[in-house]
């Protein structure tokens, strides 16, 4: 379901119907007589939707984690926020930029439209920039050649499934992150998908080298061994992007979740 293109629908029913009273219908009803039902929708809920659509499609956007791909910075049912400005002003429902202001930063959380079904709406984190070079292979991440720094910590429980997972602090340029690896998940990527511009990755029994093309972006999960991220399914392309996750808002399992990550 495309909720930005139905609210700008509602936008322009409500906007018009508010219009068109104030434009004719308001000067031909006597005065103190009662509004029509429509009229006093269309301007009850006007203005509402014309906040909500601003706020929702040039500032702030909120979304609910589905899954575990980004676990132990993000868990099921967090409710987070994505700033939409900070990568650009894009139009709503099109998604076309229109105001350059930043580009994604390695490290940073990034939603995004799903490469294989646009209208689906993916987190993972930023790992390749384009013209960079990503290789993982045997669960170690190397980026231009050179290998990223990771310090191991303590094992993470999963407490739903009560099992643990190796924990690693990993920084990617400024940031500094928890990841997960499976001790027993193979290194290999079980699932690569055909994709565009896949002969700029190469595939063996270790892992996986790409070779980021321009105006795309290589992604991936915290939790490496339970994320199908660009690894199988390829790059994310500049255009697909949504905006810069920063804050959970809600959880309702855990309300110490609250507050911004990185």
């Amino acid at each position: 379901m495309n909720f930005a293109l139905i609210l700008f629908v509602l936008l322009v029913v409500t906007g018009m119907l508010y219009a068109f009273d104030v434009l004719k219908f308001r000067k031909l009803r006597t005065k103190g007589a009662k509004e029509p039902l429509w009229v006093e929708w269309g301007a009850s809920f006007f203005p509402v939707i014309l906040v909500v659509f601003v706020l929702r499609s040039f500032l702030f956007e909120p979304f609910k984690i589905p899954s575990g791909s980004m676990i132990p910075t993000l868990l099921v049912g967090d409710f987070i926020l994505v700033n939409k400005f900070t990568y650009g002003i894009r139009l709503p429902v099109i998604n076309k930029k229109i105001i350059d202001i930043n580009s994604p930063k390695r490290g940073d959380v990034m939603v995004f439209r799903y490469p294989e079904d646009p209208s689906l709406d993916y987190i993972k984190r930023v790992i390749g920039l384009p013209g960079d070079t990503v290789s993982y292979q045997n669960k170690r991440l190397t980026i231009n050649g050179q290998a990223v720094d990771t310090q191991k910590t303590g094992d993470y429980l999963h407490p739903e499934r009560l099992y643990y997972s190796e924990q690693f602090v990993e920084k990617l340029g400024d940031v500094e992150h928890r990841m997960l690896n499976d001790s027993d998940a193979p290194a290999f990527v079980p699932d690569a998908a055909q994709f565009p511009n896949r002969e700029n990755c190469s595939y063996n029994a270790s892992g996986v080298v790409c070779k980021v093309p321009a105006g795309h972006y290589f992604m991936m999960g915290d939790n490496r061994d339970n994320s199908r991220d660009s690894r199988a399914w390829g790059f994310v392309p500049e255009q697909n992007i949504v905006g810069k996750a920063f804050f959970v808002w809600l959880n309702f399992s855990d309300f110490s979740r609250i507050g911004s990550f990185r």
